[in-house]
């Protein structure tokens, strides 16, 4: 073989889909920086796009023809991919946050789970209240029954319950949805004092 090394053969440059020559229409309807339209033949809209120093891209594909606009691809890269990424911050993942009780859960412990319960369904996450009984505890169902009632009755203000309390194996649980924010009450105006009898509005021609 010559000692030669068999180089890695040169990676071929990656081509953007519906930019320039890589745009399979026939024609589009091709909009340019100074307003103008026109339906024209693709290689000429693009030539004319690159007169201009900027790319054609096809912003509405499914379109008869297909709108193209001359822009800076770079630049509309950079906003496209500032949209996706602005539209996924906006996305909120609904998730369910477990709380674990006791049949005996003291008042302290109880209330410090109250807090995280409201901080949870004020980010829009259910919270899924859980009592869990241990050896003997499984007697006193009616303990963890009431501890959930009184947790759901307590959170009313914040949380829905879905459903009653349900006893699963050696757990009891009860799930809470966040309350939905009301629209405020429209302000009601105070209706105007009639005059007193006997005095009518002014009339300017006795003045």
């Amino acid at each position: 073989m010559g000692g030669f090394s068999r180089g890695m053969p040169p990676r071929r440059p990656r081509i953007r889909e519906n930019v320039n020559e890589a745009i399979r229409a026939r024609e589009v309807r091709a909009v340019f920086p100074d307003g103008s339209v026109e339906i024209l033949p693709t290689p000429v809209a693009v030539r004319k796009a690159k007169d201009l120093g900027l790319d054609l891209i096809v912003v509405s594909p499914t379109a008869e023809p297909p709108v193209a606009k001359a822009m800076d691809y770079g630049q509309w890269s950079y906003e496209n991919k500032k949209k996706q990424h602005d539209a996924k911050k906006k996305q909120h993942v609904i998730q369910v946050k477990e709380l674990k009780f006791r049949p005996n859960t003291d008042d302290h412990d109880y209330d410090f789970k109250m807090k995280h319960a409201i901080r949870f369904l004020g980010e829009g996450n259910r919270v899924k209240a859980v009592v869990q009984f241990r050896g003997r505890e499984i007697a006193h169902v009616d303990l963890g029954k009431k501890l959930l009632l009184r947790f759901a009755e307590d959170l009313k203000e914040h949380g829905t319950v879905e459903g009653q309390p349900k006893l699963e194996g050696r757990n009891a649980h009860v799930i809470l949805s966040p309350v939905k924010a009301a629209h405020p009450p429209k302000e009601k105006k105070a209706p105007q004092a009639a005059p007193p009898a006997g005095e009518g509005p002014s009339d300017p021609s006795q003045n």
